[in-house]
């Protein structure tokens, strides 16, 4: 038998003015999309913003529905803007923000286990990581270098050939 070892490296800032400017700007285009949230049952608001390749910066929220778990992740609501608009466009950062309605907005949160493996696809089928920048509306920042380092050993489509 071996044993291995996974690391997830990560730079933690106090606060958004901690960040460079860009991401800053970012995670502030993420913060205004909590307002497009939809998020009657949870009251758990997410909002997100990418920047891609070409300068652009699209925003996505979380989309609740009353039939669960019909709803949508801001993550992935956001992927589907960016391939959308932008075929082949790599995102290059993403910003991730959020507000609880019934508690603290003030440490960072990551991305659920299906919107782990969607950034590692979209990753995969535009051939470029994606940098993440985790905070909550307040509070402490994280920035991840590539979204794959959320999700080690993932499933992909290699291992369907």
């Amino acid at each position: 038998m071996q044993q291995h070892q996974i690391q997830v490296l990560f730079d933690e800032y106090q606060d958004s003015s901690s960040l460079n400017q860009e991401d800053a700007a970012l995670l502030e285009a993420a913060r205004e999309a909590i307002h497009l949230s939809y998020a009657p049952y949870s009251k758990f608001q997410v909002g997100a913003a990418a920047r891609l390749s070409n300068g652009v910066i699209l925003k996505g929220s979380n989309q609740e529905n009353a039939s669960f778990p019909a709803g949508l992740c801001a993550e992935r609501v956001l992927l589907s803007i960016c391939s959308s608009l932008y075929p082949g466009i790599p995102v290059i950062d993403m910003a991730i923000s959020y507000f609880n309605q019934l508690g603290a907005s003030n440490r960072p949160i990551s991305p659920c286990g299906v919107c782990r493996q969607s950034l590692s696809e979209y990753e995969t089928l535009v051939n470029h990581q994606i940098r993440l920048i985790l905070g909550g509306s307040t509070g402490k920042i994280i920035v991840i270098e590539k979204a794959t380092d959320l999700l080690p050993l993932a499933f992909t489509s290699a291992d369907m050939k």
